[in-house]
Formats: C-alpha cells, sequence, structure tokens
C-alpha cells in the first residue's frame, strides 16, 4: 500500500497515516479546554489508556519522548543516575532530556535484548554507597527498539523490578510499543504494567494516530505529572480533536498481529536472498539488516532500495531496521523481494 507518492516507507511506524476512521473521528470529536480539565475526548482517552494497563490514571502528552521525561523528572533528583540498557531509548534517542531537564545522568549497563539482571541492579545500587552518584530510577524499554523489536520477557521484569523495589529504586516502563509486546508475548499489557511505577504508552506509532502518548500510573502520580507537563508548554487546550484518533488506534490494537505477520514475510525473503543477514527472526514489527552480511552486492541494499521508492533507517551503524505498520502491505514486500533479487542475480 505504497503512499500516494509511490513511496513504501518501512522507516518506521511513525510515519503511518490517520485512517479514514481516526479522519472521521478528529472531525466530529467533542472538545473544550483541557487544560482545565474540561475537554471530554481527552478525558475518555486517559481513562481508557488507564484501563488498557491496568493503571488508576493517565495523562495525555504530546509525545513518548514528553511522557518519559515527565517520568524522569517526577522520580529523580539533580544529581541522580538512571540504571537503563545501553541502547536504551530515554538514552540515546531524546535529544539528552533528561540531563537537560532533570539534571541526571545514567548508569547504562550491556542489556541484550533490552533485559537487566537483578544482579545489575544490585550492583548498580551498592555502588552508590560512597563516592557514586545513587541510582533512583530503574528505566524498562518494553518492546526494545535498538535489538529490533524484541520483547523484554514478563519474567525477567519481574525479577529486575523485585530487585530494583528492595533498594529503593523507583522504575518507569517506556511502553511506546508495549501493545506489540502483549499482543506477540500473548501477556496481557497490564501484567507487564505492574512491574514499574509509571508506564508510558505511544499512540502514534504502531497504533497509528497521528500525535500523542500518554503516562500512565497511580492518581497521585498523575496530578503531579499534569503539572510538569505545564511547566514543559504541553498543555494542548481543545487536544480531542487529535485524541479522537488517538482512541481509535488503541480500540483496534490486536491489529498489531497483522504487522507482525508481515514483518516475518519481510524476514523470510530477505533471508532467502541473503543468508545470515537478518539479526533474528522478529518477534513483533521490526527486521534489522546487518548491511556487511550475506551476498549483498555494490551499491548496497539500503541504496538500491531507495532508488526502487521503498525507504528503511539505520537503526545503529550497519543495521538497517525494516518496520512495518497498517501502511505498508505484501505488494510493498514484493517490491523488497524484487530489489533483492536483483542484487544477488
Amino acid at each position: 500500500m505504497a503512499f500516494p507518492d509511490g513511496i513504501a516507507d518501512f522507516r518506521s511506524d511513525t510515519v503511518s497515516r490517520p485512517t479514514a476512521e481516526m479522519r472521521r473521528a478528529m472531525a466530529r470529536a467533542e472538545v473544550g479546554d483541557d487544560v482545565y480539565g474540561e475537554d471530554p475526548t481527552v478525558r475518555a482517552l486517559e481513562e481508557e489508556a488507564a484501563a488498557a494497563v491496568g493503571a488508576g490514571a493517565a495523562l495525555f502528552v504530546a509525545s513518548g519522548t514528553m511522557g518519559n521525561q515527565i517520568a524522569v523528572n517526577l522520580m529523580t533528583r539533580p544529581g541522580d543516575e538512571i540504571l537503563c540498557t545501553e541502547w536504551s531509548h530515554l538514552r540515546n534517542h531524546e535529544h539528552g532530556a533528561a540531563s537537560w531537564l532533570s539534571g541526571v545522568a545514567f548508569r547504562p549497563v550491556p542489556g541484550e535484548d533490552g533485559i537487566i539482571t537483578p544482579a545489575q541492579v544490585e550492583a548498580a545500587a551498592a555502588q552508590g554507597r560512597h563516592h557514586l552518584p545513587g541510582v533512583t530510577l530503574l528505566v524498562w524499554e518494553n518492546t526494545h527498539n535498538v535489538s529490533g523489536g524484541r520483547v523484554v520477557p514478563l519474567g525477567m521484569m519481574e525479577e529486575g523490578s523485585a530487585a530494583a523495589w528492595r533498594a529503593g529504586m523507583s522504575i518507569h516502563l517506556d511502553g511506546a510499543r508495549l501493545f506489540n509486546a502483549a499482543v506477540a508475548s500473548g501477556v496481557a499489557p497490564d501484567r507487564f504494567a505492574a512491574q514499574a511505577d509509571t508506564v508510558m504508552i505511544c499512540f502514534s506509532k504502531g497504533l497509528g494516530a497521528p500525535v500523542g502518548s500518554a503516562l500512565c500510573g497511580s492518581p497521585d502520580v498523575i496530578a503531579e505529572a499534569r503539572r510538569i507537563r505545564k511547566r514543559l508548554g504541553g498543555g494542548m487546550r481543545q487536544a480531542g480533536v487529535v485524541a479522537a484518533a488517538a482512541r481509535v488506534g488503541l480500540r483496534h490494537r490486536h491489529r498489531l498481529a497483522d504487522d507482525h505477520q508481515l514483518a516475518r514475510r519481510l524476514a523470510a525473503v530477505l533471508e532467502e536472498s541473503f543468508p545470515g543477514a537478518v539479526a533474528a527472526p522478529p518477534e513483533t514489527n521490526m527486521v534489522l539488516v546487518f548491511e556487511g552480511a550475506g551476498d549483498i552486492r555494490p551499491p548496497g541494499l539500503a541504496v538500491a532500495l531507495g532508488a526502487a521508492g521503498i525507504r528503511v533507517g539505520h537503526i545503529r551503524p550497519g543495521v538497517l531496521r525494516f518496520c512495518t505498520h497498517h501502511d505498508v502491505d505484501g505488494a510493498d514486500v514484493d517490491r523488497v523481494a524484487s530489489v533483492a533479487a536483483a542484487l544477488t542475480g
């Protein structure tokens, strides 16, 4: 399902366009001033988002980064450190917001597929007793973006979170693609969310809405989060216009299984043409490809795809990421297959 200009865009699930149902909902949305808590569509979305992850309350925010940074500000003080994996989105892909806005640093650990072990948590807690900064916040990311949309298993989260809470840490879950994790694993999203004090979910990724995320937690935490959102300039007034689209995406979240199936088909096509180039079988909606692996002839896969009107992104040096979403389909995978066949023919 190429875009109107003929481009098949696999760079990210953020590039998808609002569906016709979303556009109709936006046009009909009841609105009010959300800063005063008077937008009925925003309030409905917040209630639905909180219920989806088993939280007591939720706050509609402009972006996943805003939701993550509000959580950091809530649960740290300047000079603290955040325990996360070395390829955490919050550490690497938010333009240093945590240090700029909240005065905190990071204690990164090697985290294969986003996993943080109890031993890593305990070591970080012990190191802060004398000279090193105290680690006061553990951040999970599920699914884990840089590892290719991998699902952090619930059992691993339970063990790591238990160790963090024993050490007196707070816990935030960057659940930008939490519903992908839930659909892929068969584990209800509230069970993942229960392993954290706050959780951010994103409506503008796999759910397909044009904008918006939600920070979820207890009513007291979200009441304070609302104050921080205002400080960050996040009061959006008649935001029901965009919240309406997010409600549609949230309602249809189970369609993410279609994106996962398409990613598996895409991985099979690429692995057939370039044996050994696919990093791992996809668990959710991402396929990672090592540019230097397999029989990929010049001009290289990304360049050849671009010339054919197919966009892909680099998730880290030498690694391409294909991301499936509701605006790519089997015909677009067939286009990728044709390019791959030409490079190996």
